[in-house]
């Protein structure tokens, strides 16, 4: 016991004396969280920038243009041919086209079917998602007028035209994220992903002073001491942040949460020690500081992109699954969806917690490795003493 409290007494020593191990444990989380939640912070893209060409020039096709500046989403842009349109979204100077085609009130009201032509980015998921509802939906509405005035020619009674333009209606109502409010939907597994890589830089750092200039541990008590030591500084520590994150984004922001926050601390620490897992494999496997950081960091970056939050998990390649089960977050994320939006209990997140099994298949592979690096160890120290 005295050794064990001894050795945690020596790595707040040393994390006290290290600026950077410092920063990475207090202001840069906090900076980091901040700037991830201000660059999201107005929730809702607003007025992105639409290309329209008329081609047209009617009085409908200019009503059609100013009902699109109407939507707080769209900010329509004139364009005078299609070309020049096309060149003004490679360069992603506009995030969509519409296209108005010559004759498009006189083919509506002769029965004729024109085509409006809508293209969009979808590079920018999220944004192209989000302006082909609206554009389509802004058009639509537009259009309502002149397909009223087409039944009322055909002799259509106006008692009747609500009829037979919706014969059947339809309501959306959205359960979760109601507002499609961009803070809620993307910030938490932004900032989950965020935190992953702050703790493996952080347990990284803190197990690169274990080895000598040679990649051999250095004297000391036993490995697995100093281990035991570091998690006990820094998995409170990693934990705070975590909370913090919780705090920040549904106690300050009050952003919904249908279930508890507390479920969600434990399901962080159960995370915490698949990252610690992971990071020790790198460090028994790497044995060097700069390979190690550089390792993780190509490891853990990716994260958000495997979480299934902008693209379905079942649509990615097998590859993509695999990969993404190796990341702590992604079961993480799970627990934390199913908590927020749908507030789930203790049981269903138990549940979840099981999926991290396949990362207890790592700790016979660590004690494997570490005692081949403790025999190494040995014998280079034994072998040095006879030289000298």
């Amino acid at each position: 016991m005295t050794s064990i409290l001894s050795l945690i007494r020596g790595e707040c020593k040393a994390l006290w004396h290290s600026p950077w191990q410092l920063a990475l444990v207090s202001y840069i989380p906090l900076l980091s969280i901040l700037c991830l939640w201000w660059l999201f912070s107005a929730g809702l893209p607003r007025q992105l920038p639409v290309a329209v060409v008329d081609q047209d020039s009617s009085q409908l096709s200019r009503e059609l243009t100013r009902k699109l500046a109407a939507n707080p989403v769209v900010s329509p842009q004139g364009f005078v041919d299609l070309q020049g349109a096309v060149t003004a979204m490679k360069q992603a100077e506009v995030y969509a086209i519409i296209v108005l085609p010559y004759g498009l009130k006189r083919d509506l009201v002769t029965g004729h079917s024109p085509t409006i032509d809508i293209r969009y980015n979808s590079q920018f998921l999220l944004v192209g998602k989000l302006l082909s509802s609206q554009i389509q939906l802004t058009l639509g509405a537009g259009l309502l007028d002149v397909a009223e005035e087409k039944l009322l020619l055909q002799g259509v009674p106006k008692s009747q035209l609500t009829v037979n333009l919706s014969p059947v209606t339809s309501q959306t109502t959205a359960l979760f994220n109601r507002n499609n409010n961009y803070v809620g939907f993307l910030v938490p597994p932004v900032l989950v992903a965020l935190w992953q890589l702050l703790a493996m830089l952080t347990f990284s750092n803190s197990l690169s002073r274990e080895l000598t200039p040679e990649g051999q541990l250095t004297p000391g008590e036993g490995i697995w001491l100093r281990v035991l030591a570091k998690l006990a500084v820094f998995t409170p520590l990693l934990l705070l942040q975590g909370g913090f994150i919780l705090v920040f984004l549904y106690q300050y922001l009050s952003l919904p949460a249908a279930g508890s926050l507390g479920l969600l601390i434990v399901a962080q620490a159960v995370m915490l020690l698949a990252v610690w897992l992971l990071v020790l494999l790198i460090f028994f496997l790497m044995r060097d500081s700069a390979r190690m950081v550089s390792f993780g960091t190509a490891m853990f970056a990716p994260a958000f992109a495997f979480m299934g939050i902008t693209f379905p998990v079942h649509e990615m390649p097998v590859v993509a699954q695999w990969w993404r089960l190796i990341m702590p977050s992604s079961h993480y994320v799970d627990s934390h969806v199913s908590v927020i939006s749908y507030g789930s209990g203790w049981q269903t997140v138990a549940g979840q917690l099981t999926s991290y099994w396949g990362f207890l298949l790592i700790i016979p592979v660590l004690v494997l490795l570490s005692r081949r690096m403790n025999t190494h160890s040995v014998s280079l120290s034994a072998s040095s003493k006879g030289s000298a």
